[in-house]
């Protein structure tokens, strides 16, 4: 193994016998970094999950321009996973990339091996299905580690209870931890959530959110092949399986519920919905085709979302909100698509138009300005961990589906306290364990069935 994982030395304990020398530079107006050994500025990574995200992740995290920011491990399940990422991140400057074939890790504890390269206070990259985030964190939160973790981070009650309780312990390690929620990092969306909380548009009454188009990704699955174990098919095809990802509810839609909540500033305590499966065939996997959910907040107003995967349809991905003197835009398309804007009265009518928002164009990416924003605030050493929330929006999210999958009207602390853990030990997880969701009979894997199946999703 290279000089990386022999460095031991906590950056925040140099800074200690360094501040003063700090202090007394004389470049006045630079910033100087709070976390990092002055012989060695650079910020290392590590990339856990080496699929589109991941990657991605890596490229917004080398693009940062408060660096030298240094991507030296990789890891995931599949090796033909890692090894496209490398492929496309190898040619990047040397500077940013450092990955031999000995910090090129596959395998059910690849993510081990990888953090181990890694000092206190460098970044690692959670971008895995996500119901191992739990298990990832843990780790990391036990090595002084800063987090960049994907969304969702949780996809039941028991996995959103230990999240909570690793959220607690980061903060109290002065941990930075970031979540993929670039919602909360679009410019347009801060203003608009500003200008909503001091009542631009009155008190809000009622919001509505949509993500309805075709099937993507791993939204339906064949069979699984010859070769391939259920465990890695599972997990390779995750959004398919409620355990792996929360399915397509939980991974698709949170965005859209997660800048909702922010609007109005609270979280939904409960939730009743429909949905079904739709022209299906041979499929396997556990989404319903359509999902229709009402979220109810503690004052009593609405979050109304409306989810769909299905060809032919008309297709809307948009949110909304609805105040007592006005209405707003929060995404006019996709996750949080620009611009936002407010309105007099309940129709978007230009002549309507109270304010619509204009971004600096070095701020318009949001999945830019989140990195930008973590990596600032682990050279400030100021106070910046977003794990908390983000559980608490994976949690309203498994409500939801929880709701739809059962028939019922499932609470804030139904889902939280529900003891249905759709993933016991994933920790212990290795290539000859079972996979989490057994076949039945004729092949398939069990599915929601609403009214039948009441306290828990399948």
């Amino acid at each position: 193994m290279s000089e990386i994982t022999k460095q031991s030395m906590s950056r925040r304990t140099f800074l200690k016998s360094t501040g003063q020398m700090a202090a007394a530079s004389a470049l006045a107006g630079v910033a100087i970094p709070h976390v990092h050994a002055a012989e060695n500025n650079t910020i290392q990574l590590a990339v856990i999950g080496c699929g589109g995200r991941g990657t991605g992740a890596a490229v917004n995290a080398l693009s940062v321009p408060n660096g030298p920011i240094k991507l030296v491990a990789m890891a995931d399940v599949f090796e033909d996973r890692l090894n496209s990422s490398y492929n496309s991140l190898k040619n990047r400057p040397a500077e940013q990339f450092d990955v031999p074939e000995d910090r090129k890790f596959a395998g059910f504890d690849a993510y081990k091996k990888a953090m181990d390269c890694l000092r206190p206070g460098d970044v690692a990259i959670f971008a895995t299905p996500p119901a191992f985030r739990w298990v990832h964190f843990t780790y990391a939160v036990e090595k002084g580690l800063n987090v960049f973790m994907e969304k969702p981070v949780t996809v039941d009650g028991p996995s959103t209870r230990k999240l909570f309780k690793l959220a607690e312990e980061s903060v109290k390690k002065n941990l930075k931890v970031g979540v993929g929620l670039m919602s909360r990092h679009s410019r347009a969306l801060e203003e608009l959530a500003k200008r909503v909380h001091d009542g631009e548009i009155g008190d809000i009454i009622l919001q509505r959110g949509y993500r309805m188009h075709g099937p993507i990704a791993f939204f339906a699955s064949d069979p699984k092949p010859e070769g391939i174990s259920h465990l890695r098919y599972q997990i390779r095809r995750f959004h398919s399986f409620i355990w792996a990802s929360g399915g397509c509810y939980s991974d698709f839609y949170i965005h859209i519920i997660d800048h909702l909540g922010w609007m109005k500033n609270a979280w939904p305590v409960k939730a009743q919905a429909t949905g079904g499966r739709h022209y299906r065939g041979n499929s396997v996997d556990q989404n319903f085709d359509n999902y229709s959910v009402e979220y109810t907040f503690a004052d009593g107003t609405k979050l109304f979302f409306y989810g769909r995967c299905i060809n032919g349809c008309h297709n809307q991905f948009a949110s909304y909100l609805h105040g007592a003197r006005g209405m707003a835009i929060g995404s006019k398309e996709g996750d949080c698509g620009m611009p936002s804007s407010t309105y007099k009265g309940q129709n978007p009518a230009p002549s309507d138009m109270i304010w619509e928002s204009k971004v600096n164009p070095d701020e318009a990416n949001p999945y830019q300005n989140e990195w930008n924003d973590l990596i600032d605030a682990i050279r400030q050493d100021r106070p910046y961990n977003e794990a908390k929330r983000g559980a608490e929006a994976s949690l309203v999210c498994s409500m939801g589906r929880m709701a739809a999958h059962t028939g019922q009207i499932v609470t804030w602390d139904d889902i939280l306290n529900c003891e249905h853990e759709l993933a016991p030990d994933l920790d212990k997880l290795t290539e000859e364990s079972p996979a989490p969701l057994q076949p039945g009979a004729d092949g398939k894997y069990p599915v929601p069935r609403p009214g039948i199946v009441k306290d828990r999703e399948y």
